[in-house]
């Protein structure tokens, strides 16, 4: 796809080439200082605008679909998940068909002649069946992965949507034999109802990939819904967009009365609009998607009161504990540190020579901790000595 520019420009320079040269020096546009002269005048040409804007349009959105395609080739090894690496298949296809309609748009700038018009109407059908066959598997795609959570195989798809797109080169070629070779006209001459009715299989295939992604909204996993909703809206804008170029090519010109003039434009126009459409609402999305990494799952942050509290809040840690290791706990350690400073202190007396309780009584003495004193609201058991002071922690001394 990316040689039609070329072969183009090619088949021009061949045929100029063969003309006699004054033909081509007698009136040099404004503009086209370069040594470039007719047929393809229109690349430079200042009095004829929407020439240079075409062009301009079209090699941007070449090298933006050229550009893309690159980053995806090279990011494809991180790409780790099957249901992202089956659509990497339908946005290679269809940045290649993109960048045949930016190419192509380029045949609209140069003059008529008898194979440059028939590579219009073999080309014409065929980029956009392929354009509109990948946004129709790529619709199939998003609904199995809606509904079943799998999609098939990046290789099923694209040869899917090449079969699809195959179709309407068939029926190019057909409509080329019928009306150049079989009856014998000029293949310049044909009525644009012709034309537009040999892309009705093209209507279809956009009709299909526009039910395809109605289909796949309704999903029941929301992860590939914002997938859908882009699907969707690319399919809908080039819905609008082919109804404004087939009527104002079968009518518009007519009624303006401008129809043979402004045929080229209005399809020159029309392939560069259809290109940028399908590259920023459903090529840079779907490639987006596919290449960004997954979320890592974040530790749950037990601090943050605007959580929903977690599994392990709710349970009640007493229903796992033994109903002979839940009295008090922590007054084994309370009693063990009592009993050592008991026996460290055995055999001295106070100064009202008495004698202190030994370690066994104490030990025996229920002492709350400095937690359960917390739990418990500062509240002090009733079998503590009341004249015991309270140290600065809330533990009562002898």
């Amino acid at each position: 796809m990316a040689f039609f520019p070329v072969l183009l420009l090619l088949s021009v320079v061949q045929r100029g080439s063969s003309q006699d040269p004054d033909e081509d020096t007698l009136a040099v546009p404004r503009g086209c200082g370069w040594g470039l002269v007719r047929p393809y005048t229109l690349l430079c040409d200042l009095d004829s605008v929407w020439g240079v804007a075409v062009e301009s349009a079209a090699a941007g959105g070449a090298l933006a679909a050229i550009l893309l395609g690159l980053i995806i080739l090279c990011r494809l090894h991180h790409v780790s998940e099957a249901e992202k690496r089956s659509g990497v298949g339908p946005i290679l296809l269809l940045l290649l068909g993109i960048l045949g309609l930016f190419g192509l748009s380029f045949a609209y700038l140069i003059e008529r002649d008898e194979q440059l018009c028939l590579l219009r109407r073999a080309l014409w059908g065929l980029l956009f069946a392929l354009c509109f066959s990948c946004l129709l598997v790529q619709g199939v795609r998003l609904r199995r992965l809606g509904s079943e959570r799998r999609s098939p195989g990046g290789c099923t798809l694209t040869g899917l949507a090449l079969g699809l797109s195959a179709v309407q080169g068939i029926i190019a070629a057909e409509w080329l034999l019928l009306t150049v070779l079989r009856e014998g006209r000029a293949a310049c001459q044909y009525l644009p109802l012709d034309f537009s009715l040999a892309c009705s299989y093209v209507l279809a295939l956009l009709l299909a990939a526009l039910g395809a992604a109605s289909f796949a909204l309704c999903g029941k996993t929301r992860q590939w819904r914002c997938n859908a909703v882009w699907l969707l809206s690319a399919c809908l804008l080039s819905l609008l967009l082919w109804v404004a170029w087939v009527g104002f090519y079968l009518y518009g010109n007519a009624w303006l009365g401008r129809s043979p003039d402004w045929d080229d434009p209005a399809l020159a126009i029309a392939l560069v609009a259809q290109g940028w459409l399908l590259l920023l609402f459903h090529a840079v999305p779907e490639a987006h998607s596919c290449l960004c990494s997954p979320p890592q799952p974040s530790a749950p942050d037990y601090f943050d009161t605007s959580q929903a509290p977690s599994r392990m809040r709710e349970t009640s840690f007493d229903e796992d504990i033994p109903l002979s290791h839940r009295q008090f706990p922590e007054n084994q350690g309370y009693g063990f540190d009592e009993n050592t400073a008991g026996l460290r202190s055995a055999g001295h007396h106070n100064g009202n020579t008495a004698p202190r309780p030994s370690a066994p009584f104490r030990s025996n003495v229920y002492q709350p901790t400095e937690m359960t004193m917390i739990l418990n609201g500062g509240a002090v058991s009733s079998h503590i000595v009341p004249s015991a002071p309270p140290t600065y922690t809330g533990r009562q001394l002898w």
